[in-house]
């Protein structure tokens, strides 16, 4: 009896996503790979899958001649005009085999063969889906730990967080539920590679995406986004719709969008600032909580001089110069910040520098009158003489 493979086709293509053309071409060269290596590739061979009867045909191909030199590809032709009565010497004949009689090897190559093509077709299929989905989020389950490196369950695929993506303060145990944000999708000799992150800074902008709906609509816009992962987080956000409040939308109700994304990112604390196209503005709500007494601004060299009070300077640099470094980051200038005494100082050692310059340039100019003066005498005295 034979087994109608359409059945077995849909299953597979249905359990492993594979292409149905794939699957039916890969059966079509095991069978032919089978028995190629049953009649040690003597005979002309082809393999045609029949979609009605649900299994592969095998043809054997002859040249039809007056006299047989190869029996293996030539047919004499009355031997032919048994088979079709309207042949002609120089016609090909196909005739169909017995393709169940393969010994118990060339059904094992037959195996081996499938195995393969839907491997690779699985393969292809698993990068195809995922190359277009980088700078997205995924939910995946830890699977195992790789020197270091953590082996995270995708569902139709594996993906790996290595050490340098990870926060460091964060530890996994097999079956914890991971969220990561993808940065590179490549085909590696073992099949498709997904790289994960959980120190990217896209990783906030997509749980924020996630999270706030007018994000995801347009309204609101995520401006950019600086961060030290496990530490804390800047964000910059404006509207396209002035009744629409960026940083409230991003809060939202009583905090609850801003501390989902915090939950998720195990504590990590998150400034949203408004953004503007003032960058004196702009990098003052990025150095907040701090206030700002006055800001010098460099456009040549994309450099900003900011002034605070005395007892603001520790909270505007932050904990190990964060806050700062955060605020440069988030505007991309440079920032330079001094508190009143010190910047007053500045002044009085500038205006100090000022004044001693008038003062060499006044005792310049004494000095050459003099010499002048000294030569008008001499001359007079020359002319009495």
């Amino acid at each position: 009896m034979v087994v109608n493979l359409n059945h077995i086709i849909d299953q597979v293509v249905k359990d492993k996503g594979v292409d149905r053309a794939i699957l039916v071409e890969a059966l079509e060269s095991a069978v032919l790979s089978a028995a190629n290596k049953k009649y040690r590739n003597t005979r002309d061979l082809e393999a045609h899958y029949n979609d009605e009867l649900g299994e592969v045909e095998l043809f054997e191909f002859v040249t039809v001649v007056d006299e047989v030199v190869d029996s293996y590809k030539e047919i004499d032709l009355d031997e032919a005009r048994e088979i079709d009565p309207e042949v002609e010497v120089g016609d090909s004949l196909g005739m169909k085999m017995d393709a169940s009689n393969f010994s118990r090897i060339a059904a094992q190559t037959a195996k081996q063969v499938i195995i393969q093509k839907v491997r690779e077709a699985e393969r292809e299929g698993i990068f195809n889906e995922f190359k277009d989905r980088v700078g997205e989020l995924v939910n995946g389950i830890v699977r195992r730990y790789e020197r270091g490196d953590l082996i995270v369950d995708l569902g139709r695929a594996e993906a790996l967080l290595p050490q340098r993506e990870q926060v460091p303060r964060e530890n996994y145990r097999q079956g914890d539920r991971v969220r990561a944000y993808i940065t590179e999708v490549k085909m590696a000799p073992k099949g498709p590679q997904i790289i994960l992150s959980r120190v990217h800074a896209g990783l906030v902008a997509a749980l924020f995406s996630s999270e706030v709906p007018e994000i995801a609509e347009g309204i609101v816009e995520l401006k950019g986004v600086a961060r030290e992962p496990g530490s804390r987080a800047k964000i910059a956000v404006c509207s396209h719709d002035q009744d629409v409040d960026p940083v409230g939308a991003c809060v939202g109700m009583r905090g609850s969008r801003v501390q989902n994304v915090v939950s998720e990112l195990r504590g990590e604390k998150i400034d949203i600032i408004p953004w503007t196209p003032d960058i004196a503005r702009f990098a003052c709500a990025a150095l907040a909580p701090a206030e700002v007494t006055r800001v010098y601004v460099d456009n040549d060299e994309q450099a900003l001089e900011i002034i605070v009070p005395d007892d603001q300077l520790s909270l505007a640099i932050g904990k190990k110069g964060q806050n700062v470094r955060l605020a440069a980051k988030l505007t991309s200038w440079k920032i330079d910040i001094k508190s009143e005494s010190r910047a007053a100082e500045a002044e009085l050692e500038e205006l100090s520098e000022d004044e001693d310059d008038e003062t060499a340039d006044e005792s310049t100019e004494e000095s050459a009158d003099q010499t002048v003066d000294a030569g008008e005498v001499e001359t007079t005295a020359d002319e009495d003489k």
